[in-house]
């Protein structure tokens, strides 16, 4: 067993390590959501699964805090909120229960965060269909090469993988790069 755990090891660190290559795209995406935030809008964030957990993960980090003691940030996971994602699962489809959230709440002003490792999630590209549709932001993550998140997209950050527990991980580690950039931002130096 050893050897397994020293081989994911290694493959996670080799991928993490390429991340360098994704500054730009990540310092690009930290600046649309800092000046998203100071403008007035507000962030909305969708997945499945793992990356369900990384919405709600995010958006904690911006209504409370990353590092800094700082003024609450809006941010929205779209995946809580079980009675309308059932209700709308179940009148309409499941691949609409994030953009018919984004069609009542969403505004010009804002952005819509779609996370998908596959970047073919339908109901995560709907979200972002219709977010284009308002004139809303649009953000993805995903792995490589992406799916068909990156056509629906203003920035799409791109963890250097196609395996779905690297692409995770490395999301994790981008997301934190973004929350710590956009919170030295907007924090007054003392």
């Amino acid at each position: 067993m050893a050897p397994l755990l020293q081989r994911r090891l290694d493959e996670s660190l080799a991928t993490l390590h390429q991340l360098n290559q994704c500054l730009p795209t990540l310092t690009t995406i930290s600046e649309q959501i800092g000046k998203c935030l100071v403008d007035g809008g507000t962030l909305y964030l969708c997945g499945n699964g793992g990356s369900a957990a990384d919405a709600q993960h995010i958006a904690a980090e911006f209504v409370g805090r990353f590092l800094k003691e700082r003024r609450a940030l809006p941010a929205i996971a779209l995946t809580c909120n079980t009675s309308i994602l059932t209700a709308i699962g179940n009148d309409y489809d499941f691949s609409q229960i994030f953009a018919r959230q984004v069609r009542a709440s969403v505004r010009p002003d804002d952005i819509v965060v779609g996370i998908s490792t596959s970047g073919n999630s339908i109901n995560v590209l709907e979200a972002l269909r219709a977010a284009r549709e308002i004139g809303a932001g649009t953000i993805g993550f995903t792995g490589t090469p992406g799916g068909e998140m990156p056509q629906l997209c203003d920035t799409c950050f791109r963890a250097p993988s196609d395996s779905t527990p690297r692409i995770q991980e490395c999301h994790l580690v981008a997301w934190h790069l973004v929350c710590e950039y956009v919170e030295a931002s907007i924090t007054p130096k003392n």
